[in-house]
């Protein structure tokens, strides 16, 4: 009777053991999910319970990724009617978004930003599918995270017309000639400095801003590259509102009180992304804001001592943000506690 109970024994073990084993990881799942926490894989809970710093992007993670155009702006004070017109039809122009039409409703797919660029054209009643019609669209240069900028070129009867949009920053120093009351004009350092105040403006109100501008040619290059990005004619400025994801706020006070040090890594300019940081509690008394044109003056040892102070990155690339996080992994050099 020993050897048989032994022996039921040994055989019963390996048949209940991987429906036990299932049936308890259920239990763990289902009660992990009435916390709102649903993990595919469970040793990413093991490594999310030893973090001290989470990065996070800020479009799509911290915020909707539902852009709207909310605010258009010239080079003088007040944008008119034909100018704002014009801006928006260039820059719907400039975006690689499709117009489609399912059950008599007309749907624009594409990139968050062009998709609120080229609905604020429609409301404009500059359809990109028509204006392609004309002035059709025959090369580009995509949009490139380093030079921040997006170029198309486009046929307009015997003459072609390049467009480009992007930071305003950046484009700017692409630019000789400003555009208003549908006439050119030279671009003046008052005017630039004009440009970048009104930029830094809309930054502050927590927009995404986006420079355009444009140059006619009689010729086409017979190389398409980035060195045809200049001489260009800067014609204004679109801001765009991107709502905080309803539920991040109270999230970023949960690491906080957790001990969990939130950072916020963006491409945006500064200004909007300290707005939003501020607004969402990642940007607090004492922290700093840099951007990537500081990264790369902080040598990586004086960037790894320091880096608990700094909680917004923006304007940056991603080699930088492999540097980021490489400084946050070895600040155990430093602070022997962390992990």
């Amino acid at each position: 009777m020993f050897m048989t109970s032994v022996g039921l024994a040994v055989a019963a073990i390996p048949e209940g053991l991987p429906a036990i084993v299932t049936i308890l990881l259920s239990i763990g799942v289902t009660k992990m999910a009435k916390r709102n926490s649903i993990i595919r894989k469970l040793p990413a809970v093991e490594t999310l319970g030893s973090s001290s710093v989470i990065c996070s992007d800020k479009t799509g993670t911290l915020t909707q990724n539902k852009m709207k155009v909310v605010k258009t702006e010239g080079v003088y004070d007040n944008i008119n009617n034909r100018d704002k017109s014009f801006l928006l039809k260039i820059a719907s122009m400039c975006t690689d978004c499709n117009i489609s039409y399912k059950d008599g409703k007309l749907f624009v797919e594409g990139e968050p930003t062009e998709v609120a660029i080229v609905n604020a054209a429609l409301e404009e009643g500059q359809n990109k599918d028509e204006i392609y019609r004309e002035e059709k669209r025959i090369n580009d240069i995509p949009f490139d995270s380093e030079r921040k900028l997006m170029t198309t070129i486009h046929k307009i009867g015997n003459k072609y017309r390049l467009i480009t949009k992007g930071a305003p920053d950046v484009l700017i120093n692409r630019c000789t000639n400003i555009y208003s009351n549908g006439k050119n004009e030279q671009l003046t350092r008052s005017n630039s400095l004009k440009i970048l105040s009104k930029n830094e403006n809309m930054a502050k109100e927590a927009l995404r801003v986006i420079g355009v501008a444009y140059c006619d040619l009689e010729m086409i290059p017979q190389k398409i590259d980035t060195s045809i990005e200049n001489n260009l004619t800067f014609v204004g400025l679109i801001g765009m509102i991107d709502p905080p994801r309803k539920g991040v706020k109270e999230a970023v006070s949960t690491c906080n009180r957790a001990g969990i040090k939130t950072v916020m890594i963006t491409g945006d300019h500064i200004i909007t992304a300290k707005a939003i940081a501020k607004e969402l509690g990642i940007l607090k008394l004492g922290d700093i804001a840099i951007t990537g044109e500081q990264l790369d003056k902080i040598p990586q040892n004086e960037l790894e001592r320091n880096i608990m102070s700094y909680s917004v990155f923006a304007r940056v690339s991603p080699e930088h943000k492999v540097r980021i996080v490489k400084a946050f992994q070895n600040k155990r050099k430093y602070c022997s506690n962390d992990r």
